[in-house]
Formats: C-alpha cells, structure tokens, sequence
C-alpha cells in the first residue's frame, strides 16, 4: 500500500493532514488551516518541494574524544535571549509637612 495523506477536522474544528506510510503509520504532520482549501494547498507544497528538500541536520552528535553525554568543544548551542530589561518605577513624589504653628 503507498503512502497517503489523510486531511482530518481537529478539536479546534481546523483542517489538519498528515502523512501516512504504506503501513499507516503516520510520518509527518501538517499545522492547522482555517480551510480544507488552505490544507489542500500545504499538501501540494510538500509534493511539490519534498523531492529537492535538502536534509539540514542541526542535531549535536556524541563523539568518542568528547566523552559519553557531553557535547564537542565546537558544537556550542545558542544563546538564550537575555530578559528584556525593565525601568524601575519613577520614584514618587514626597510631601513636605510644614511645621505646625
């Protein structure tokens, strides 16, 4: 049996798709689209763009200098973005109490 997608309503009442291999195991799966029409449309993008997609492995391997569950010196993940940086409150203003007369 070949490959299938299957275009499915989700709880969100979204049109989803996913792929199905010759075994109905599901193999990739599409976002949500406000219309089947839109769904149809991601579908025949994969289609389309599937047979010349390049393969970008962005994983960090284990290598045998780098020891067992640490990474290699030259594989660094990004930076975590830094908190925004936020103003303290302008300081309120003080009432000077005149002395009583």
């Amino acid at each position: 049996m070949p490959a299938k997608f299957t275009v499915f309503l989700d709880k969100a009442n979204k049109y989803r798709f996913n792929l199905k291999a010759g075994n109905g195991e599901i193999i990739a799966v599409g976002e949500s689209y406000p219309d089947k029409k839109s769904a149809l449309k991601g579908i025949a993008s994969i289609v389309k763009n599937a047979p010349v997609a390049k393969i970008e492995d962005t994983t960090v391997e284990v290598t045998a200098k780098a020891g067992k569950g640490k990474k290699p010196a030259a594989a660094k993940k990004p930076a975590a973005p830094k908190p925004a940086i936020q103003k303290p409150a302008a300081p309120k203003p003080v009432e000077e109490k005149k002395p009583a007369e």
